[in-house]
């Protein structure tokens, strides 16, 4: 055993200890804390980068064939029962550590310089300190009980930072609507562990799985029981995983601040559904109508996501319904048996989405130095355009993440989403026509946001124009197949509008205080180009001449021997067929988006107002919201008002008729109260003379 195994435990606390400090600072020595922000961020990043420090000599440790480490202590006990606490250290639990910790510690260096001059600058550390400290600490569970302890404390943090800004009626709306949506998810899982400790009585992950499947077979437990179980437990990830139906509360959670939609889309919140889903394992593949389940909700999320994605303007929404696709993509995998798969692409996506998140990040910063703090303009790309000028670091970083997650060899995105896609064609041809499908519409609006925020010219001075950029043709107008400006008598041609613009730039320079973007400060590129390496080389370890993550990642019931065997029988023939098949659709999307948007060949209004109920349907997001807010939340205000008047006439109805009775008889009964003995001898006389009568009688 290593000795460092031993100093594991520090991982989860390091984080935890700074996000006590800075926050025991805030409640009892508010303004000095807050005077002192930058030895407060150096502090809170300084313990995550030791944890991240802990977590890389664990992983190189795994990687030397270390055996696994768990250690536990009694928790509570009653009767039969015992409940341990503790942490595990394995080849799943060291990749995740790893990930989450250079994640967490890169958003943070970069939120030096986003959060800058936000008065909640301090505040916004120790949050996201916490919410890393959730995360590894959920990491390292070695059971059930304890990873439900740390989902929730998750699920509280995100509902901190997704309302970071809780003055703004929208955040509020944001965090609650995460809040809530995840209640529901969390509560299936409750059950669903509930259940298996009823069935299994125990709580950890493999003895849980080997029973139920004895269960089952024995005939002790019905595969309708079992799979009812299974599918509970799976509604926890189906809400910290954004899958469908209860999607809908990540694109809002784009109300926070932009470093902690990196971190919930790239290796916190999001990542925890697929992780259970691989802690789970054990118990799920046991059960077919389970895998099947995950199977069909991830592909169809997938589908779901990329195709409302297609449509958002704001640039942050539309990497969020792109992360919900790319969600989608991992759960199909686990639902198809592709267990290293699922957990490769999760990798691999959690650099290239940290770097596409924080690089939105970067746009809005500079873009906010040209139209002011009004997130309606500082994240709409109908007003941005030509960033790559002023911003050329951002806009490359950018530009490798648009080519990671369109799956374009050789970069991470290929080598993962291909290995999914490969695995669907082999258990589920229609699984893979939906994944396929998917990729190519992945492409084509990744480059939408790439080339309408960074090439052609820059719109966000022309304030002229903003009125009719945010109007239903404002695409036409990126693509150059709009040029009737909205000022001026008829019609101008593009030279004349052009000219006409560059004189107007001069005395408008928007609602900011200067006329241009420009590059972020280092602290927050500095991240992004550490980001990108990963995103262009990581994806190497898991090739399929080569799949040293399949070796080092499997699934639970495999053994090494196995994995070596089925790797070397991969027929390569076949894997340039499949990656022939994924390249082609995404290179088709990549060029439909050029001709729209790069080129100017293709007018998107015009195919819009062709194809305008399925353009509707991508706009409004399905109508899901919609039909959440009449069914849930107006249903809900009926059913609470119906609620009070039952309360009021009925419950309040009977404490005041009984009331009334009790004032009404002690009024009535004060005029026997004479004082005589013998008058209430007389009273007490006929009680009893009548009760004998009564009771004589019946």
């Amino acid at each position: 055993m290593e000795v460092i195994y031993q100093y594991a435990w520090l991982i989860p606390v390091l984080p935890l200890l700074g996000a006590m400090l800075v926050g025991l600072g805030l409640i009892s020595l508010n303004q000095v804390t807050n005077r002192l922000r930058q030895l407060n961020a150096v502090l809170i990043i300084s313990l995550m980068g030791a944890a991240m420090g802990l977590s890389f000599a664990i992983l190189w440790s795994q990687l030397h064939g270390h055996a696994p480490y768990i250690r536990t202590l009694e928790w509570a006990a009653a009767g039969n029962f015992h409940l341990s606490m503790g942490y595990t250290i394995d080849h799943l639990t060291a990749l995740m550590l790893v990930i989450v910790t250079t994640v967490a510690f890169l958003v943070m260096v970069y939120t030096d310089g986003y959060m800058a001059h936000d008065p909640g600058y301090v505040r916004f550390y120790a949050y996201l300190s916490l919410f890393g400290s959730s995360m590894l600490g959920l990491v390292v569970s070695p059971n059930l009980v304890q990873i439900y302890i740390f989902w929730e404390l998750v699920g509280m943090c995100s509902y901190l930072l997704v309302g970071f800004w809780y003055d703004r009626k929208s955040a509020a709306d944001a965090a609650q609507k995460a809040f809530v949506t995840n209640r529901v998810g969390d509560f299936g899982l409750l059950l669903g562990i509930l259940g298996l400790f009823w069935a299994t009585g125990s709580f950890d992950f493999q003895v849980m799985g080997d029973r139920l499947a004895q269960l089952v077979h024995t005939g002790s437990i019905s595969n309708v029981l079992a799979a009812l179980f299974a599918i509970l437990v799976f509604l926890g990830p189906v809400a910290k995983s954004a899958q469908f139906p209860l999607h809908v509360w990540l694109p809002d959670a784009m109300e926070g601040p932009t470093p902690i939609s990196a971190l919930i889309h790239a290796a916190t919140m999001v990542a925890a559904g697929v992780f259970l889903i691989a802690q789970m394992y054990p118990v799920f593949e046991h059960v077919p109508a389970a895998m099947n389940t995950i199977a069909y909700t991830g592909a169809f999320t997938a589908f779901l996501g990329a195709t409302i994605a297609i449509t958002q303007n704001d640039i942050k929404k539309g990497l969020a319904y792109s992360t919900i696709s790319q969600l989608g993509y991992m759960v199909m995998a686990m639902g198809v048996g592709a267990y290293s798969a699922g957990l490769f692409h999760l990798m691999t996506h959690a650099y290239f989405k940290a770097m596409l998140f924080l690089g939105s990040g970067s746009v809005i910063h500079g873009m906010e130095a040209v139209v002011g703090h009004d997130p309606d303009l500082a994240q709409d790309v109908r007003l941005m355009g030509g960033l790559r000028k002023f911003m050329p670091i951002t806009a490359l970083t950018f530009l490798i993440g648009c080519v990671a997650i369109s799956g374009i060899p050789p970069f991470a995105g290929f080598w993962s989403k291909d290995e999914i896609l490969s695995a669907a064609f082999a258990s589920n041809p229609l699984l893979w026509g939906i994944g396929w499908l998917t990729a190519g519409i992945t492409a084509f609006y990744m480059f939408r946001m790439y080339f309408t925020t960074f090439e052609g010219q820059f719109r966000g001075n022309k304030t002229q124009l903003w009125e009719k950029l945010k109007s239903p043709i404002g695409m036409a107008i990126v693509a150059g197949f709009e040029r009737t400006p909205a000022f001026g008598p008829g019609a101008m041609t593009k030279g004349e509008l052009e000219a006409h613009e560059e004189h107007h730039d001069h005395d408008s320079h928007g609602h900011g205080h200067s006329e241009y973007p420009h590059e972020s400060p280092w602290t927050m590129t500095l991240p992004l180009v550490l980001l990108a390496i990963p995103s262009v080389l990581i994806g190497l370890v898991g090739t399929p001449f080569a799949n040293y993550f399949e070796e080092f990642i499997y699934s639970p019931n495999e053994t090494l021997e196995e994995v070596v065997t089925k790797a070397a029988e991969v027929d390569l023939h076949e894997f340039y067929i499949m990656a022939g098949g994924s390249v082609g659709i995404s290179l088709i999307g990549i060029t439909v988006a050029s001709l729209m948007y790069l080129w100017g060949k293709i007018n998107p209004v015009a195919i819009a107002n062709k194809i305008k109920p399925l353009y509707e349907l991508s706009l409004n997001k399905w109508y899901f919201d919609d039909i959440y807010h009449r069914v849930f939340v107006l249903g809900s205000r009926r059913l609470a008002r119906q609620v009070m008047e039952v309360d009021y006439r009925v419950v309040d109805g009977a404490v005041n008729l009984t009331g009334f009775f009790t004032l009404v008889s002690g009024e009535g009964l004060k005029y026997f109260e004479n004082g005589r003995a013998q008058f209430y001898a007389l009273i007490v006389f006929a009680a009893v003379l009548g009760l004998v009568i009564v009771f004589g009688v019946t």
